[in-house]
């Protein structure tokens, strides 16, 4: 097999360091429970178009 510059270049893009980190650094939480804090969960559910808490029928009506 003969090994290209080509070769090489994509090697070292797919073993760098720097993706590694990039993807544990923007890496989203994927289950509610593994958010830590209130604020953290408030920011998702903003980012995600969501209502956070998840309030039923009764307290939205009891809130007004």
């Amino acid at each position: 097999m003969e090994r290209t510059r080509a070769w090489r270049r994509c090697q070292a893009h797919k073993h760098s360091p720097e993706k590694a980190i990039r993807l544990m650094r923007f890496r989203p939480e994927k289950n509610w429970k593994l958010m830590y804090t209130r604020a953290d969960k408030l920011f998702r559910a903003r980012q995600l178009g969501m209502s956070y808490p998840i309030r039923s029928v009764r307290q939205l009506l009891d809130q007004e």
